[in-house]
């Protein structure tokens, strides 16, 4: 078995030291729960990875869920470890099958030399394959013997997450606790028979059948609190954070869970959200409270993106802060509800009829979903207009532990801006910013402005003069424009120039710098940089892309009918640089770094 001592590389590193008494110290481990999404292995998911953010461990999530109603096959991967952890891991070090079929498709993503544990009351024929160690445990009669017959096989993901919590010398006493907490809720019988089979699974001889045991290592301590959670979650509180009290939407997978969290919370801080018949009365009922004087926020997913785009075009023209966050999924139409991609990045800089300028954003991991969301409020109301935010079903549903944000350096608390406006007050003045005069502000000259979505002049009236619309689209176009002249150029990670340079957005983040990791220390010279602001873009980068030999962009989207992706057409379309190309994928999943890895070097040559 071979478990990596290293994020950076985990393929070539020395991972395991065997200690005297049988225990092998592990720094990085892999595993991989693969069974139904009724099994509840997004719950023992769950609880490894926030086990993390209560030690010194760090830790990334990958799931999939089916997309119908009636369930179907699910996984759930944590990879953990004591060192910097920037993907859900290529393979994994272990393999935990409910079933024959969970046995089948996924024994071969076991690393060579990895442990498969299996529920030999469902899993009968087993594949020879060298180096992987195959353990059978009756999961399921197990369970059903500690909680008793009438529970049938419900808890069996508990009596699983005791047997890893044995395996791997975790903390007992923490995942406990948060058992307790979690499951409390439901009831004082529901708690005792998850107690009863996490209990069995802890107590059930598993390092007797390995001949081993495992201690997978903290890291170091002394690095303050942490905060263990997911993208979406992440998300609403830098909403929260950033100033943001009222809301609209409409349900869509994956923008829901945002959704649900912001009718639960906004109303504790005075605030409301309203769940609304339709994606189009979401975003105009959010615009309906921007236009009252506040930061408001809708969202969906891509095609909820598309229903609200003739809304959007009235936010340009209007100039009218508001914040739409996209959870991107696979498309078109339909598409692949729970699965990933990038997809949505033309539609949200171009989607709206007429030059609709507007600010566009993706974070680039967990813990950027509460930066950039707190960020997005603030631009959105610093240039008057639409800023929309692209996160994707990776990060909605990844679990990620990062520091604890200094919150006081971090909350906006929103004011009413009704101070009394002079005579000379024009909400659309074409030497400045526009700031609009929420009702009921007192207006000394007696005029009142208006806010509309036709043309119209610097106080709000409408104008069919061709000179006013070609001053306002200007003026909507520069104050876009000199957000690019702020932004500061992105960091390059890696070598400062060389043979390679990767570029990246969104959740490509991780699987991306720790291919540079691999390149690297394989002998190659390979820097990236990942781009937050997407529209518009930081000036100055063909700076960055003048010092490689190549360009590559790696993104979740298709090469299209010109063969780049999205963001590699508009860096071609900006720089005029052929040397940008793509390395692309539509198969719903996120990146492997050795698909990227693989990719880079036919590109190469």
């Amino acid at each position: 078995m071979s478990a990596s001592a290293t994020s950076g590389n985990p393929e070539t590193s020395e991972s395991l030291s065997a200690s005297s008494d049988g225990i092998t110290e592990l720094q990085n481990a892999v595993i991989r729960f693969a069974g139904n999404s009724q099994d509840g292995i997004q719950t023992i998911g769950g609880f490894l990875a926030r086990l993390a953010g209560r030690s010194a461990r760090e830790v990334m999530t990958y799931m999939t869920i089916p997309s119908t109603i009636s369930g179907g096959a699910s996984i759930f991967q944590v990879h953990l470890g004591s060192g910097e952890v920037l993907s859900a891991g290529d393979e994994a070090d272990f393999l935990v099958a409910f079933y024959q079929d969970s046995y089948n498709n996924h024994i071969d993503s076991l690393k060579a030399g990895g442990i498969c544990i299996y529920d030999s009351d469902h899993v009968e024929e087993l594949q020879d394959i060298d180096g992987v160690r195959h353990v059978g445990i009756p999961i399921t009669s197990t369970t059903v013997e500690a909680i008793g017959g009438s529970a049938r096989d419900r808890g069996k993901n508990i009596f699983v997450l005791g047997l890893v919590t044995q395996l791997f010398s975790l903390n007992k006493e923490k995942l406990t606790s948060l058992i307790e907490k979690q499951l409390g809720r439901k009831g004082e019988g529901v708690l005792r028979n998850a107690m009863l089979a996490f209990d069995s699974g802890y107590a059930y001889p598993i390092g007797d059948l390995l001949g081993e045991g495992f201690d997978l290592q903290e890291g170091e301590q002394g690095k303050g609190d942490k905060v263990t959670t997911d993208g979406n979650t992440a998300l609403t509180l830098g909403l929260l954070a950033g100033g943001v009290r009222y809301g609209a939407g409409y349900p869509i997978t994956p923008w829901s869970t945002i959704m649900e969290q912001l009718r639960s919370e906004l109303p504790k801080y005075g605030g409301l959200f309203v769940q609304c018949e339709d994606e189009l009365a979401a975003v105009s009922m959010a615009l309906g409270f921007a236009y009252s004087g506040h930061t408001a926020v809708t969202g969906s997913s891509g095609p909820g993106l598309s229903l609200k785009m003739e809304a959007l075009s009235y936010a340009t023209m209007a100039e009218l802060p508001i914040v739409v966050i996209n959870v991107q999924r696979g498309g078109p139409s339909t598409g692949l509800p729970t699965s990933v991609e990038q997809s949505d990045l033309m539609q949200a800089i171009y989607g709206s009829h007429g030059d609709c300028p507007r600010i566009v954003l993706a974070p680039k991991n967990v813990e950027d979903c509460f930066y950039i969301a707190v960020e997005a409020c603030e631009l959105a109301r610093k240039y008057s207009c639409p800023v929309l935010v692209l996160t994707d079903q990776a990060l909605a549903t990844r679990i990620e532990a990062f520091a604890e944000p200094d919150l006081a350096n971090v909350i906006q608390e929103p004011v009413l801006d009704q101070v009394p406006r002079g005579e000379e007050f024009k909400p659309y003045p074409l030497d400045g910013l526009t700031k609009h005069a929420p009702p009921g502000t007192p207006m000394e000259g007696g005029k009142y402005p208006v806010v509309t979505g036709l043309e119209h002049d610097e106080w709000g009236h409408p104008s069919g003069s061709p000179v006013t619309h070609a001053k306002m689209n200007a003026k909507r176009r520069e104050k876009i424009k000199s957000l690019g002249e702020e932004l500061s150029l992105p960091e390059i990670y890696g070598d400062e120039s060389g043979d390679v340079l990767l570029v990246g957005w969104g959740s490509t983040w991780g699987p991306i710098r720790e291919s540079v990791n691999r390149l690297r220390d394989a002998g190659r010279e390979v820097g990236t940089f990942h781009l937050r602001h997407l529209n518009p873009l930081p000036n100055g980068l063909e700076e960055l892309f003048a010092r490689y030999k190549h360009v590559v962009v790696v993104e979740m989207n298709d090469e299209g009918l010109y063969g780049v992706g999205q963001l590699a057409t508009l860096l071609r379309s900006r720089y005029c640089d052929p040397r940008i190309v793509s390395i692309c994928k539509t198969d719903g999943l996120t990146y492997k770094v050795r698909e990227i890895i693989e990719r880079l070097d036919v590109i190469t040559g």
